[in-house]
């Protein structure tokens, strides 16, 4: 049995083993559904569309050929049964499924498909629109009236599903293109949600009960903890006088962002613990890591692990303080929808009385992309107590006006699963006289957002990004993960 896949690949950057970027292609299934008393002419159209549309957007996919079925559509038991087959053969690859009902379709044929592939993966559900001038028996479609009865179907079947903002859309449509770019963004997040790997450095701040999660509860949906002692870090960091890598780190470290003022002790300080955290993230195939990065450190180490963790948010590879495991989560899940380096915040202070702007903050590991100014300095707060010297490689800068999607994601261990909140604002280039890494945020309804953060127990960490993905975060956690979702602003939640 033959499969239709484009030669190209889109470039997608996800998280490898070992946690580095990487383009990776993306792969869609497509079932095209026919009914047999409807113009058969219109799917063989459907899949012209479609294999040139992907072509041209860099998608690959798996799809019956015209050798397979007539015109390789699904409109039979038999037909769904070798697509099935074909899609299970191509299952390690295959990242999401697009229905496409050029006509009315079959709505047990697609049903029928999905139930015996088994792929559990995204799928999206496009109908094409009928033309008012041929409404006749040659070009009569009724997928506006089809694409509910295979609704309907999959809901029956309990498979979820994803819409395109249109109910009827031909794939040539600029919104359709926005809803593939969205449904693969969904795709990518599921898949890489589903098989995370998080590295726990050292043990969470004593003062810090707020950061406490269940490995187990996570475990049960797919992500895996791995942990190791700070002592064992701080250990190896000590050995590795005259070693090449720390040479090298210490290049890549000086050629990220600007140090005025920094002893260069403190710089190759910062170098060696650089070296030890990628042996860790490579040798475990690490996604994310969540750092005990005070007070410990800067006691027994004297300086700040700041620096490394912005570098390595900054590749796609989030690094969260205060051993924030579920707060790295949030990072790398922002991180899978856009594509974008992610920032773990807190929910800091309020903006004079504005009621829907507050100033995020950290001291602080924010990666450049988020803040373009940044440079490696020191930490006052901490230095307050345990001595500005020990300090350096905390980082400051300010972030631009842009637009800004937050997410927070936590074990409810009681309820043994998780939960978590979305939404979107901007960033803005108001006033802002402090230190550290910084924002200003307008977040509409902050004052209600605010409140169910603290009604339901959330963390005052926050994960932020420069980008809009709320949408994709709320619908590939909530939907297809099994997570409980709060959208912040959306009116369903009104």
């Amino acid at each position: 049995m033959a499969s239709q896949t484009t030669s190209q690949a889109t470039s997608s950057t996800t998280a490898t083993a070992g946690g580095r970027a990487a383009s990776a292609p993306v792969t869609l299934a497509v079932i095209i559904g026919n009914r047999d008393f409807f113009p058969d002419v219109l799917v063989g159209e459907a899949r012209n569309d479609l294999v040139k549309l992907f072509e041209q957007l860099g998608i690959r996919s798996v799809m019956l050929g015209p050798q397979d079925t007539k015109l390789g559509g699904v409109e039979t038991f038999a037909d769904a049964r070798k697509c099935a087959e074909l899609f299970r053969k191509n299952r390690d690859v295959i990242d999401g499924v697009l229905v496409c009902l050029p006509n009315f379709g079959d709505e047990k044929g697609v049903a029928d498909t999905l139930k015996m592939a088994e792929l559990n993966v995204p799928v999206l559900v496009q109908a094409y629109p009928d033309d008012l001038n041929a409404l006749g028996v040659s070009r009569r479609r009724d997928a506006f009236c089809g694409k509910i009865s295979v609704c309907n179907n999959l809901t029956q079947a309990r498979i979820p599903f994803t819409l395109t903002s249109k109910h009827v859309v031909h794939p040539n449509d600029a919104s359709f293109r926005q809803d593939l770019t969205r449904f693969i963004a969904m795709c990518r997040t599921v898949k890489g949600l589903r098989r995370a790997r998080f590295g726990a450095v050292g043990a969470r701040p004593g003062a810090f009960n707020t950061v406490r999660y269940s490995e187990k509860v996570l475990e049960r949906y797919g992500i895996s903890v791995t942990t190791i002692d700070l002592s064992e870090v701080l250990g190896r960091a000590q050995k590795l006088d005259g070693d090449p890598r720390v040479r090298a780190k210490l290049e890549a470290i000086t050629a990220y962002a600007p140090a005025p003022g920094v002893p260069q002790d403190k710089l190759l300080q910062m170098a060696r613990l650089g070296v030890v955290l990628d042996e860790f993230v490579a040798a475990n195939a690490l996604d994310a890591t969540a750092i005990q990065c005070w007070t410990s450190l800067q006691q027994n180490w004297g300086c700040n692990v700041c620096t490394c963790m912005s570098m390595m948010s900054q590749a796609l590879m989030p690094s969260a303080c205060e051993v924030d495991v579920t707060g790295a989560l949030s990072m790398y899940a922002l991180s899978l929808a856009s594509q974008l380096p992610s920032a773990l915040v807190d929910w800091n202070n309020n903006y004079g009385g504005d009621e829907d702007k507050c100033v995020l903050f950290h001291c602080g590991n924010w990666p450049k992309a988020f803040a373009p100014d940044t440079k490696i300095a020191n930490a006052p707060i901490l230095g307050s107590t345990l001595g500005v010297e020990n300090t350096y490689g905390a980082m400051e800068g300010r972030t631009p006006a842009g637009p800004l999607t937050y997410a927070r994601f936590t074990t409810d261990d009681s309820a043994g699963v998780i939960r978590g909140y979305v939404g979107e604002g901007t960033t803005t280039n108001d006033e802002l006289n402090t230190f550290g890494h910084r924002a200003v945020a307008h977040v509409p309804r902050l004052q209600e957002l605010l409140r169910y953060i603290c009604s339901n127990g959330f963390e005052h960490h926050v994960a932020v990004n420069p980008s809009l993905t709320a949408e994709v975060l709320a619908e590939a956690c909530g939907k297809y993960l099994g997570w409980s979702m709060y959208r912040h602003n959306d009116i369903s939640n009104r």
